[in-house]
C-alpha cells in the first residue's frame, strides 16, 4: 500500500469516527429532546444538536465522503470487489440516515417533530447496525 493511499485511510477512518460518534449522539439527543418538559431544557438540547450537526457530523461526513472518493480514485481496482459494493451501500445508507437526523432537527426546532421518543430509540439504533455491517465488510471482505 502507498504511503499516500495510507494518509488517505487514516484520515478517512478518523472522520468516519468523528461522523459516528456525532451522528449516534444526535439521535440521542433528540430523544432527550422529545421527553424534556421545560422549554428551557429543549432549548439547551436544540442549541447541543445544532453544533453536534453543523461543527462535527456533517463536517466529518464530508471529509469522510472527500477522502473515500480520493482512496477509490487511487485504487479503482477496489471497485471490483464485492465487498466494497456492500460497503459502499451501507455508506450510502448511513449518509441517508444522517441527512433524516438533519430533518429531525429543523423539526424538533420548530416544534413539528411528530416521533415519539419509542420510534427515535429505535430509529438511534441504525446507524449502529449500519456501522457493525461496513466494519465487517471492510475488515473481513467476505464474496
Amino acid at each position: 500500500m502507498n504511503s499516500l493511499y495510507r494518509w488517505f485511510l487514516a484520515f478517512h477512518l478518523i472522520s468516519v469516527i468523528a461522523w459516528m460518534a456525532g451522528v449516534l449522539y444526535l439521535w440521542r439527543l433528540f430523544v432527550y429532546h422529545v421527553e424534556a418538559k421545560e422549554q428551557v431544557v429543549k432549548d439547551t438540547l436544540a442549541m447541543m444538536e445544532f453544533k453536534l450537526s453543523r461543527y462535527i457530523t456533517m463536517p466529518a461526513l464530508i471529509v469522510a465522503f472527500i477522502l473515500g472518493v480520493a482512496m477509490i480514485a487511487y485504487n479503482p481496482n477496489l471497485l471490483h470487489y464485492h465487498w466494497m459494493h456492500g460497503k459502499l451501500f451501507l455508506a450510502f445508507l448511513m449518509v441517508g440516515i444522517t441527512h433524516m437526523a438533519e430533518a429531525v432537527r429543523k423539526k424538533l426546532l420548530k416544534g413539528e417533530c411528530r416521533y415519539s421518543s419509542k420510534t427515535l430509540r429505535i430509529l438511534n439504533e441504525v446507524p449502529t447496525i449500519l456501522m457493525v455491517g461496513i466494519v465487517l465488510l471492510v475488515i473481513l471482505q467476505p464474496f
